[in-house]
């Protein structure tokens, strides 16, 4: 099996531990680290969403136009912005970049955070909307006109110019643990996300949505969105892990604890369960929950040596996962880290992709 490795550009700033950003998400720095993920055989780099993050589409931009190989996994927020609109930015930055656009479906969990924007939309009835936002740009990427009629959206004489790069079209990634997102997940997307957790739960999670996906007609691909800690040797990835979190104020997790009370993001909550569940922060074999005291979101890591953390994720590989969307601290230095002792042990199985093709420029 071919395995596409993603990396994680830190448009919200980067840091050596856990807690406020020590080094600005300049354009410089975000080269400098997609750049080592390129050299280090990263297929992609997610660029996430959210209140203190850089705007995605515009990151994405300065990046990959500083960068030679590098697909952007790039956000597409439903509810923000017409799925038309959606459709002629993507396919720009596909056309511009000769096919290095991925599309990440960001729904939302945080509540808080999407009333900021003025978002003030119920948790099912917001992934019943990005089900039909992304049954638009569908038709935008691969119809030349259309009309929709539906619960959110209304389109009379659909026309999207330019065309995608990608034929068909570019792929959708698209995650939710709760049943809605589920739904949307099996009916719409082609790469379903999961974020890190242990073997039994992604087992369980990769079997329900194959049958769901069965059930319509549909196969999917599946990922995994998880931290890695990577140094020589595991005694030496544990002390680092250690001392990011080291430095934590002892009621940082009363205020996460408070924050996250508010959220409705089923993936959080499972997240903070596996938390809970173990006092040594130790979720198995090189699984570690640390992460998750000072962080939102995806809070596991894969923490060892190059060959204990190649073996984990292959573990999880067995399990159906082929695509990982990585993220270590500082984000630069692992990525060299990970290409130097992880990547040895899956040689011929990363799907880098060539360099794009170099048209003649007319004189």
């Amino acid at each position: 099996m071919t395995i596409d490795f993603g990396w994680f550009l830190p448009t919200m700033g980067d840091t050596e531990t856990i807690g406020p950003p020590t080094r600005e998400a300049s354009a410089d720095y975000l080269v400098a680290v997609a750049t080592a993920a390129e050299d280090a055989g990263f297929v992609f780099a997610l660029v996430p969403v959210g209140t203190t993050c850089q705007d995605a589409w515009l990151a994405a931009s300065v990046v990959a136009a500083r960068t030679e190989r590098l697909k952007f996994l790039v956000a597409m927020r439903p509810g923000f912005i017409a799925p038309t609109v959606a459709a002629k930015m993507s396919n720009t930055l596909d056309q511009l970049t000769r096919g290095r656009v991925l599309i990440n479906v960001v729904t939302g969990g945080f509540p808080a955070e999407l009333a900021m924007d003025g978002d003030f939309t119920e948790h099912d009835e917001r992934y019943a909307r990005t089900q039909e936002f992304m049954q638009v740009v569908r038709r935008a990427w691969l119809e030349k006109r259309f009309d929709h009629q539906g619960r959110f959206y209304r389109i009379e004489g659909g026309y999207v110019m330019p065309r995608p790069y990608q034929q068909p079209c570019p792929p959708f990634y698209f995650g939710g643990a709760s049943d809605a997102a589920k739904r949307v997940g099996a009916a719409e997307t082609d790469v379903y996300l999961l974020w890190g957790e242990t073997l039994a739960m992604v087992r369980e999670r990769i079997a329900d949505m194959r049958e769901r996906a069965a059930a319509i007609g549909r196969s999917l691909r599946f990922g995994m969105r998880i931290h890695v800690i990577v140094r020589e040797t595991d005694d030496e990835a544990w002390a680092a892990a250690e001392k990011m979190i080291a430095d934590i104020p002892d009621n940082f997790q009363d205020m996460m604890d408070r924050f996250m009370a508010k959220s409705d993001s089923e993936g959080e909550k499972r997240q903070r369960q596996m938390a809970k569940e173990s006092e040594s922060l130790v979720l198995g074999p090189n699984l570690w929950s640390g992460i998750g005291k000072a962080r939102l979101g995806v809070g596991t890591a894969v923490v060892g040596s190059g060959e204990s953390v190649a073996a984990r994720l292959q573990e999880y590989v067995d399990e159906g996962i082929d695509t990982f969307i990585l993220s270590g601290y500082p984000h630069l230095e692992e990525a060299q880290r990970f290409g130097r002792y992880v990547m040895p042990h899956f040689p011929g199985r990363s799907s880098v992709p060539a360099p794009p093709t170099r048209d003649a420029v007319p004189a």
